[in-house]
């Protein structure tokens, strides 16, 4: 081929679609590292590295010191601080951008449909997904889900590629506890196959054939999960989250959504029309796509952290159903003598976004943090105030870990799991003034208050006597 015919062959095909696709939902991911837990993240990979050795115990506060803690999250915690030791916090933000793009962009591909549908599909399912991402371990897991999801579907045609799912369930289990979820998928295809068998035209030995492989795969799923620094307490883990009253009505993210806010309205509208789609066109999802569809969405509507997996079942399915008809223009090439020219505009746009959107991330990583987190009162703290215990809002405890630790022990933050229902209730109750709030604060001999101005918690503490020794702001540093 001439090579000045390159650019007029590539623009037939479907990498234009691919590429815009790419770059829309690397753009969309980007922000400032701004999460609560990224702070403690960071702290914990610096030890790691420093001491070459994994955490068993709380070294972080003085209300759960040297208590087991099961950090399923140690290795992803080294990545992170390595990778901000030999970059800046804008690497920090690519890099977790770059993996939520590679989680939507294997989904789009799994999309059997014209790709303007696939690409529009997927586009509607970032929308939804995107105020559950940022700097946090739980992209990972959502890249993992969809690598689970693109070979459970390929091994279809193809059953040895389930075999990949073992090192991948051995690395997951390693970086994030998510790794439950790919077990889960797993389950649910081996259920699927055989309501397929059941309920449609499949065949009874196909149907036994595919169920051996997904067994035989669940069974080397399971077999590796204990390959970790805290061995089989990690079957544990997962359900212990899950299971706690404290962490469900406490933390946002573990709670359902709330449809009266704006960032969840992409979720519900999403939601209705998948629902009116199977109306219209029940015929075109196999018992199985219906099994996970609703088994994801049930999921999704019990807890904001859900979503994201709902989203990598949903936009193959959802692309399929508005699929009117076979097309036998798929993979052919893209018509239209306007293609190569709207092509590299819209790439050229999008790419300038992305650069312009980097550039502005690095420029207000400070602002953000500032914005979020009490950067002046801290460092106050360490220059004016005595050691001694310390009492922090939950949301603040993985900053002050950041800025403070080892000076200052936390009296909680965002590890919920090592701090339990009960500390975590009680600290609520003190935090908004109800039954013995002030019972907690005598217990642990608190004698300092780093909170936000606006805290019940703050005008309780100064009716008793506390003095306050800075405010600005955002916080209020209080004296007993």
């Amino acid at each position: 081929m001439n090579r000045q015919d390159w650019p007029r062959a590539w623009a037939k095909t479907t990498s234009p679609f691919t590429l815009v696709l790419t770059l829309g939902c690397f753009a969309m991911a980007l922000r400032t590292v701004a999460d609560p837990d990224v702070w403690w993240h960071l702290r914990t990979g610096q030890l790691i590295w420093r001491n070459h050795a994994i955490f068993r115990t709380d070294p972080f506060s003085y209300t759960r010191f040297g208590q087991p803690w099961l950090n399923h999250e140690w290795l992803t915690d080294a990545i992170m601080y390595g990778i901000s030791t030999v970059g800046t916090w804008t690497a920090l933000s690519i890099l977790f951008a770059a993996l939520a793009a590679a989680a939507l962009l294997i989904a789009y591909a799994r999309c059997k449909t014209r790709p303007a549908i696939a690409a529009w599909v997927t586009v509607c399912g970032a929308a939804a997904v995107m105020p559950s991402l940022g700097v946090r371990p739980q992209v990972i897991s959502f890249l993992f889900a969809s690598l689970f999801l693109w070979i459970l579907d390929r091994s279809l045609d193809r059953p040895k590629v389930l075999l990949w799912l073992v090192p991948l369930t051995l690395l997951w289990v390693n970086l994030h506890a998510g790794y439950v979820v790919g077990i889960a998928f797993v389950l649910l295809f081996l259920f699927g196959t055989v309501l397929n068998a059941a309920l449609s035209s499949a065949t009874w030995p196909k149907t036994k054939k595919e169920s051996r492989n997904l067994v035989f795969t669940l069974l080397g799923c399971l077999a590796v999960v204990p390959i970790n620094p805290y061995g089989a307490a990690m079957f544990r883990y997962p359900f212990a989250t899950l299971g706690s009253q404290a962490m469900q009505s406490a933390i946002r993210e573990w709670a359902s959504p709330n449809f009266h806010a704006t960032i969840h309205l992409p979720t519900l509208w999403a939601i209705l029309a998948l629902f009116l789609l199977l109306a219209i066109r029940p015929q075109k999802l196999s018992p199985r796509d219906v099994l996970l569809l609703t088994v994801g969405i049930t999921g999704s509507l019990l807890s904001v952290r859900h979503i994201p997996f709902v989203v990598l079942i949903a936009i193959p399915l959802a692309s399929r159903l508005l699929e009117s008809s076979p097309d036998p223009t798929i993979g052919k090439p893209w018509n239209g003598r306007w293609r190569l020219g709207f092509t590299l505009l819209l790439t050229g746009c999008i790419l300038g976004f992305v650069v312009a959107r980097m550039m502005q991330i690095q420029s207000q990583q400070a602002q953000s943090e500032a914005a979020n987190y009490p950067e002046r009162a801290a460092t106050f703290l360490m220059g004016h105030v005595p050691e001694g215990p310390m009492l922090n809002s939950y949301d603040w405890g993985g900053y002050l870990i950041w800025r403070l630790y080892p000076k200052y022990p936390v009296f909680i933050d965002g590890r919920a799991d090592v701090y339990g229902d009960s500390l975590i209730n009680e600290n609520i109750a003190s935090y908004y003034l109800r039954n013995d709030w002030a019972e907690p604060i005598q217990e642990w001999g608190i004698t300092t208050a780093l909170l936000p101005l606006n805290a019940p918690l703050v005008q309780g503490l100064r009716a008793r006597g506390w003095k306050q020794v800075y405010a600005d702001s955002q916080a209020v540093i209080l004296r007993k």
